[in-house]
């Protein structure tokens, strides 16, 4: 299909990575691997790389994946992380907390980047009013739901979320470590959401 032995291995072996198969391969996957790409070798490695990074059980890893995929409303991705979770333990309510997290998320980091750019005491000193029930007692635990907070803060570029979500996973006792880890592996299925 792309002309050159190599060229197609580097293609799919970058979707079955992620479960995916030739059907898959978007117009953009399709230049990368008609140019021989050396991205497509990099990218397969900076996926693998960040799903098994050692701070994450294959579930943390394939669940923040899937917040990523939903955030980006990559249809394609969620489908293969949610697969992926699924098979690594994770039951509809878990996977139906990511896409709420995500979603509240999205909501919370519209609102506070409106403050953050405002600088103006009345919008800094008035409540929210958003409802956010779900963070008080999430199924995959408060550490763990601060994680996927913080991820979507970060692809989202809100700061004050970001800060504010750190602070508190620290305050777990979460290691910088798995932090670092959770925005590589958030940075990464990002750039894999732009090629599908």
């Amino acid at each position: 299909m792309f002309g050159i032995a190599s060229t197609t291995d580097n293609a799919l072996a970058l979707l079955t990575e992620i479960g995916l198969t030739e059907e898959n391969i978007t117009g953009q996957l399709r230049v990368l691997a008609q140019t021989d790409s050396r991205y497509l070798k990099d990218l397969k490695i900076n996926v693998t790389n960040s799903l098994n990074a050692g701070t994450f059980t294959k579930k943390e890893a394939y669940l923040l994946a899937y917040a990523v995929a939903v955030n980006e409303k990559n249809e394609v991705l969620q489908k293969a992380f949610g697969a992926f979770a699924e098979k690594e333990g994770a039951s509809d309510k878990e996977l139906a907390e990511i896409i709420s997290c995500t979603s509240l998320l999205n909501a919370n980091n519209v609102y506070y980047r409106f403050r953050h750019f405002m600088h103006d005491e009345f919008y800094n000193n008035t409540q929210a009013g958003i409802r956010m029930s779900i963070m008080a007692n999430p199924l995959l635990g408060k550490e763990f739901f601060e994680l996927v907070s913080l991820a979507v803060s970060a692809l989202n570029g809100c700061e004050l979320c970001v800060t504010s979500h750190e602070k508190t996973l620290i305050g777990h006792g979460t290691a910088k470590q798995r932090i670092h880890d959770a925005i590589r592996l958030t940075a990464v299925i990002k750039s894999l959401a732009v090629l599908l």
